[in-house]
């Protein structure tokens, strides 16, 4: 049986250069993705982390920084309910650009088989990308049904 990948790609109406930086900007991060900050000095093999409510959500080291194309990290889940009980698994994010938008691709890969932690990212990666593509494009965030409330104002 073959570990289980994720890939998904979306078009943002923007520059490479403001969708990388939204990815990597604590308080962007803060915005689009539900409360969930990121941290890191972007440095390979830096820690990386995010955190919501003074709770450390995922956890992770950086693999690659090539703005504004390419980042990548381990991704480790320490959030109820998997309390980083599943190996790290790996995000890249590929930027391109096309004309006057950006399409990014995510794969997220390197799981067990049978993760719990590949089943909940199939249902939050298109809703995180899915808010910055509309941050990005109308300075508004989406709403994530699991954290039962309503977005952050945006600024």
């Amino acid at each position: 049986m073959s570990k289980p990948v994720f890939v998904y790609t979306i078009y943002i109406a923007s520059t490479p250069e403001k969708v990388f930086k939204a990815l990597t900007d604590t308080n962007a991060t803060a915005k689009f993705w539900f409360g969930n900050a990121v941290t890191c000095n972007w440095k390979v093999d830096a820690p990386v982390e995010f955190h919501r409510e003074g709770k450390l959500i995922v956890q992770g080291k950086v693999l690659e920084y090539d703005p504004p194309w390419r980042l990548s990290y381990t991704f480790h889940s320490m959030h109820e309910p998997f309390y980083g009980t599943e190996q790290p698994s790996r995000v890249v994010i590929d930027l391109e650009k096309q004309k006057d938008q950006v399409k990014l691709t995510i794969t997220h890969d390197d799981f067990a088989e049978g993760s719990r932690v590949f089943d909940a990212i199939g249902k939050g990666w298109p809703l995180v990308l899915s808010s910055l593509k509309s941050y990005l494009e109308a300075n508004r965030v989406l709403y994530a049904p699991w954290y039962d409330k309503e977005p952050a104002a945006t600024s």
